[in-house]
């Protein structure tokens, strides 16, 4: 009896800890269509052509990919805002058919929200009074629609780059207006240690509107909050954090982003990563926007680390290898995002031809694909077993063993299985 105890005790540890060691590690490829159907030419490091780049990426060691989510993109000229939810419902299901993981990036506006940009989406502006009444039926049906196109996301982002708010007012006729009486523009004090209390209560109405219908609609996914002011100012992200707590927001993953040329070096990350897990230890976190140079400066570099990382492919690779290091050393950190990685304009027929983003994963004039992509690989845990469990609706029936073979019912061999999420032993 004491010995089964003894082998039940131990697989139930290992199952735990497979689960606990389960790393997610890949790139936004958010416009991965609109350089297919402008041609891009893709090819390996050794110059062989690539017939599937999501294909090519999962052999390369990624299991996730991100793409971002606009309400009318239409409404913005800029070529990389072209993500509606047709768009989406199209790569997300050929990024689930590849047997990937699905990051999205719910931007809730028809253009580029970031901490400097978070407008009303023009439809909204029209007849919505209450955002996060907008926010809570968007949401859900834009969630619905994905479902039922099999393009489930496994893990959602409500908001982009939500440091200060989301939502904050509208741009009517080229003039943006702060709406302050339901906006959710926040405010840090003038110390730049907290926040004010201005619209903390409609901006947490609008994230709890956005968590009820993630939960309803994709009850298995991750919800991720996403900021980006861990590397430059983690005091300020922790405030963050704790207001959302005090106003029991129901979220998963705390998201960050780290681009070491706006927010100094790899030292300044490490520090606001560990001021992140001492404080809210019950999460993981994700750097799910990162991204560094191959050839030249990225316009508006605030910070020059070319003494450490020249702008070259050894240097994209070398940061790439010394960032997965210092990650690593975080037990709490289990996801990490190359941003924009698909960039390539090889071979561009249209828009996306001249190639003014170099901090991609490909080359802008061979279309080759560069080393840093192979080194996102040594992210990943390499653990085996079951370390990802889901329970999706109507499939309760599929059993999987600790080594992640799966039954398609209920197991006559007695031992330790997954079902429905759930450790079942089998006697």
């Amino acid at each position: 009896m004491r010995l089964s105890k003894l082998i039940l005790a131990s697989a139930l540890l290992f199952c735990l800890t497979t689960m606990q060691a389960q790393k997610y590690v890949g790139g936004d490829l958010s416009v991965l269509l609109k350089y297919e159907e402008q041609s891009a030419t893709y090819l390996d490091k050794d110059g062989k052509a690539i017939a599937d780049v999501l294909t090519f990426v999962k052999e390369q060691g990624w299991n996730t990919i991100r793409v971002r989510l606009f309400d009318d993109p239409s409404k913005d000229t800029d070529k990389n805002v072209c993500q509606d939810i047709e768009y989406v419902k199209r790569l997300g299901k050929r990024i689930k058919d590849a047997g990937l993981y699905f990051l999205l990036d719910i931007h809730y506006s028809d253009t580029w929200a970031d901490p400097e940009h978070q407008v009303f989406p023009y439809s909204w502006s029209i007849w919505s009074w209450y955002p996060d009444e907008s926010v809570y039926k968007y949401t859900k049906e834009w969630l619905g629609s994905l479902v039922s196109a099999g393009a489930t996301p496994d893990f959602i982002q409500t908001g982009n780059e939500i440091s200060f708010g989301m939502l904050w007012g509208f741009n009517l006729n080229g003039k943006y207006e702060d709406w302050d009486e339901y906006g959710g523009h926040l405010e840090a004090t003038a110390d730049w240690k907290d926040y004010t209390n201005k619209h903390w209560d409609n901006f947490t109405n609008m994230l709890k509107a956005a968590g009820r219908a993630c939960r309803e609609e994709c009850p298995n996914a991750k919800i991720i909050i996403h900021t980006e002011q861990c590397a430059n100012n983690p005091t300020l992200d922790v405030a963050f954090f704790n207001r959302i707590k005090q106003y029991g927001i129901d979220y998963d993953i705390i998201g960050i982003s780290y681009y070491p040329y706006f927010k100094g070096p790899l030292a300044n990350l490490d520090n606001g990563l560990t001021e992140l897990e001492a404080h809210f230890p019950d999460k993981m976190i994700q750097l799910v926007e990162t991204g560094y140079p191959s050839k030249w400066e990225v316009p508006g570099t605030s910070y020059n680390y070319t003494s450490t990382y020249p702008y070259s492919h050894e240097g994209q690779r070398k940061y790439t290898a010394d960032l997965i290091t210092m990650l690593n050393k975080h037990a709490k950190v289990n996801g990490l995002s190359w941003w924009y990685a698909e960039a390539n304009a090889k071979g561009c027929t249209g828009s996306l031809k001249e190639g003014w983003y170099n901090a991609s994963l490909f080359d802008n004039e061979t279309g080759r694909a560069l080393p840093a992509l192979y080194e996102l690989k040594n992210f990943s845990s390499g653990s085996s077993g079951i370390s990802h469990i889901t329970a999706d609706k109507g499939a309760n029936d599929t059993w999987y063993s600790l080594d992640g073979k799966n039954n398609p019912s209920k197991p006559t061999t007695k031992g330790l299985y997954i079902n429905n999420g759930q450790k079942i032993i089998v006697r």
